[in-house]
């Protein structure tokens, strides 16, 4: 099969795209033929090394960790799927292996597929959703009627924040450059503020929850918006050295677990129509190395997905 890999951390370049061999499934795994995968930022920061050390025998290293596929086989044990059934899942961040044709996955972190959505549509909703949801229903527990503002919410998790937020009945404001402003307000945004322009701390106020999918400087500033008591939620990485400017909010960072359960929670935003697709840009696995060149920049708008088969 062709995958992509590494054999040391480093720039795009590292990046191989090989024939290997199918992986074979263990016991409790199954060995699913991909049909789409997609590029997330944690993609390129494991590429670059930024996690955990990894273990021995980490390298060759597969990337990828969202994908939607075709089950080819089951291991002895695994149960809730069978043979030629539609799936997408979430790979544990560390093991990944979604820049494949195949991949061979712990079938209860697998989910079936929704008959009404594409793979590559199922691909670009796993992880976004799987994040945005547990930020915001589990971690900042937002309820209908409350004040909400997504930072980037022209990207792949920040359009699903705004969805989920506005399916949730919350008031959505986000941030975005000017070409964009349609996009978010179509997803559900309530409010849009022009980044480039406006100063997003004189403009909102009274919050209560912040979910930063941007980081930096910006989550710095975004505690001024707050209201006493409110909920800071956090993906993207804090300041070097950051402490939180106020002792009356609460600063979280959802625990973005796998399971088949949580894929099942996606399908019912699915079919309900709570969620769609973001904006998707496709590319193959040979144009993996673009494709990490692309996310790196933070103006992908929606997602970027390989089409596998």
């Amino acid at each position: 099969m062709k995958a992509v890999q590494i054999d040391a951390f480093g720039g795009p370049e590292v990046l191989q795209v090989r024939d290997i061999a199918d992986p074979a499934p263990g016991p409790g795994e199954a060995l699913i033929d991909i049909h789409a995968a997609t590029v997330n930022p944690a993609d390129w920061k494991s590429r670059g090394g930024s996690y955990a050390d990894p273990a021995e025998g980490y390298f060759p290293h597969i990337l990828g960790r969202d994908f939607s596929g075709v089950v080819r086989e089951l291991g002895d044990g695994a149960e809730g799927l069978s043979p030629g059934d539609e799936v997408y899942g979430v790979a544990v961040q560390g093991v990944d292996g979604a820049y494949a044709e195949a991949i061979a996955i712990d079938a209860g972190l697998v989910g079936l597929k929704p008959a009404s959505i594409s793979h590559d549509e199922a691909a670009a909703l796993a992880l976004t959703t799987l994040t945005a949801m547990i930020a915001l229903e589990d971690t900042a527990r937002l309820t209908s009627g409350q004040k909400l503002l997504v930072q980037g919410g022209a990207g792949g998790v920040g359009s699903l924040g705004i969805q989920i937020g506005h399916h949730l009945g919350a008031h959505v404001i986000t941030t975005a450059s000017p070409g964009n402003h349609d996009y978010v307000s179509n997803l559900g945004a309530d409010e849009v503020i022009d980044y480039n322009s406006t100063d997003f701390t004189e403009a909102v106020s009274d919050c209560d929850v912040v979910f930063d999918t941007v980081g930096g400087e910006v989550h710095a500033r975004s505690f001024a918006v707050l209201k006493a008591g409110g909920r800071m939620v956090w993906i993207a990485g804090q300041p070097e050295g950051f402490t939180a400017p106020r002792d009356d909010v609460e600063v979280m960072r959802p625990n973005v677990k796998r399971a088949r359960a949580y894929m099942d929670r996606i399908s019912e935003f699915i079919t309900a129509g709570a969620v769609k697709a973001p904006e998707m840009q496709f590319m193959s696995l040979d144009q993996v190395r673009e494709a990490h060149e692309l996310s790196a920049t933070g103006h992908v708008r929606g997602k970027i997905v390989f089409q596998v088969r």
